[in-house]
């Protein structure tokens, strides 16, 4: 805690996201007086307006927006500093258009009597200077090949940012369950698991905050376009491991191939709110499906959803999306799961 003349100071990071295309992860602080960062709750916390014309939320001439606190963790490096995610509202009371969140929450009803699990997948580069980490400044690195789950500076860079935001995302509570180094040079992933939807939506928000503000601090900045270098590279995504209490406790080989057809069906549908400039990662190479066609199969990479080599000798367990992309926005993306298999 922060003491200013035996004052306690509480800094609250309040975290939002904007109104471009491919939402960005916004943030300020409040100090607050008086308030114990040990025992506050999220309603303990004040509503804060923010300059919408800013953030593409608003125009300048009506520029007022509001954050409502939804959802609170701490620091893990600063027991003063709590994150506050916060949902974007008009200065009406009515939920602004931007507010994704408020779209899944609808559906409360639905996913949590499923008793629906989640893990991502978060795919990423590391750049600097304007190319992915560790790439020579003229021309590029030897074919990708040698670099996934790699060890020594030849195939690898980046693995203290890699290694120093896991961490930093489990002291504040998060559920991550692995890292890796990726296919290409510079590239790396974190998985990230939850049972509570809303939950699990948050915390893959906060962790790519905290994986920016990780790079950030090293200079270096965190790149989630799922093809950020064109040619013979592997793209980023952010695949979406889903069950049930169905899937993991029935199943069946024909239970299974139904949630296929059903999510078949609504190809289309997912492929709009499954992350922007897709296309040119989903291109039926480098581990993808072609993003106009919809596959599925057991251990098949190159397939839309994999069922994974365990899952297909029991039919018990979970299905992988591999269609949405790194930059996806996990509230649109877990809405349009459950809206199709409900």
């Amino acid at each position: 805690m922060i003491n200013n003349l035996n004052q306690k100071i509480l800094k609250a990071e309040y975290i939002w996201l904007d109104g471009y295309d491919v939402q960005n992860i916004r943030s300020k602080v409040k100090y607050i007086k008086d308030m114990d960062s040990s025992t506050v709750m999220v309603e303990d916390l004040p509503q804060w307006n923010f300059d919408g014309s800013s953030t593409k939320q608003a125009d300048g001439n009506s520029s007022d927006c509001v954050l409502k606190p939804v959802r609170i963790i701490p620091n893990g490096w600063d027991d003063s500093h709590l994150l506050v995610l916060c949902e974007v509202y008009n200065s009406d009371g009515t939920v602004h258009p931007s507010n994704t969140r408020a779209k899944l929450r609808e559906l409360k009803a639905e996913y949590t009597g499923l008793e629906y699990w989640w893990g991502f997948e978060q795919e990423y580069f590391i750049f600097k200077d304007g190319k992915p980490l560790g790439w020579p400044a003229k021309g590029t690195p030897p074919p990708q090949g040698e670099n996934y789950c790699a060890s020594g500076n030849k195939n690898v860079a980046g693995r203290s940012i890699c290694e120093e935001h896991a961490e930093q995302c489990i002291a504040s509570g998060m559920e991550i369950t692995g890292v890796n180094a990726e296919v290409t040079l510079g590239q790396w992933e974190y998985q990230l698991f939850g049972k509570d939807t809303l939950e699990v939506c948050d915390n893959l928000i906060l962790s790519r905050f905290l994986l920016a503000r990780e790079a950030e601090g090293s200079g270096m900045d965190i790149e989630l376009h799922p093809k950020p270098v064109m040619g013979d590279w592997n793209g980023s995504g952010c695949h979406i491991n889903f069950s049930t209490r169905m899937t993991r406790d029935k199943g069946s080989k024909s239970y299974f191939q139904a949630i296929c057809e059903r999510l078949e069906a609504h190809h289309d549908t997912h492929m709009k709110v499954y992350g922007l400039y897709n296309d040119q990662r989903l291109t039926g190479n480098h581990e993808t499906q072609d993003i106009t066609k919809f596959s599925y199969g057991v251990s098949d990479r190159g397939a839309s959803i994999r069922i994974p080599e365990n899952v297909g000798k029991s039919w018990k367990g979970y299905l992988e999306d591999r269609r949405p992309s790194s930059n996806v926005d996990p509230y649109l993306a877990t809405a349009a799961i459950v809206n199709t298999l409900r």
